[in-house]
């Protein structure tokens, strides 16, 4: 018999069985933790509607597809949901500025853009970037994430709005 699996849950201890461990992401977060802002969509990691952040011991923030990750892969890892950003009484920043520029129509894909435009700030805050830059890092960071409703103009406004605070 293996050795449980342990990890980090927005800052909360969480673990798994090893004869669980094949499950992914998602379903862990879904099924035995209960945090369902995470999203299925296309269940490839295509889509990147499940995009959660992860932070490996010694390594920067990084995001990552939920759907298409084994816990088993997780041991050690920092991970961080939309759930772990704010909440109902204190709004993140970025989850503020989401509802100030009308950012989505559905909600669904928001988690998503959410968690990679977290990961964008926390490495931006670590190592500002010249003004003329943050557009395109914007882009690059969010540019995976594929919403059916909206223009993607209102995403992009919001996380500036954010990012601005980053630049040098």
């Amino acid at each position: 018999m293996s050795a449980p699996i342990h990890f980090y849950v927005n800052g909360r201890a969480a673990s798994c069985s090893a004869e669980e461990s094949d499950m992914s992401l998602l379903e862990f977060l879904h099924e035995r933790l209960h945090l369902s802002g995470t999203k299925f969509g296309c269940g490839a990691g295509l889509c990147r509607a499940c995009t959660v952040a992860l932070k490996r011991p010694g390594q920067t923030l990084e995001k990552a597809s939920a759907c298409s990750l084994q816990v088993s892969a997780l041991a050690g890892v920092e991970v961080q949901t939309v759930e772990g950003l704010g909440n109902a009484d204190a709004l993140a920043p970025l989850q503020q500025a989401f509802l100030d520029h009308f950012a989505f129509q559905c909600g669904y894909c928001t988690p998503g853009f959410l968690m990679a435009a977290s990961v964008l700030l926390a490495r931006l805050k670590q190592k500002p970037v010249p003004a003329a830059q943050l557009d395109q890092l914007i882009l690059q960071a969010l540019g995976e994430n594929i919403c059916r409703c909206t223009g993607y103009v209102r995403y992009l406004d919001a996380v500036r709005e954010v990012a601005r605070q980053y630049v040098k």
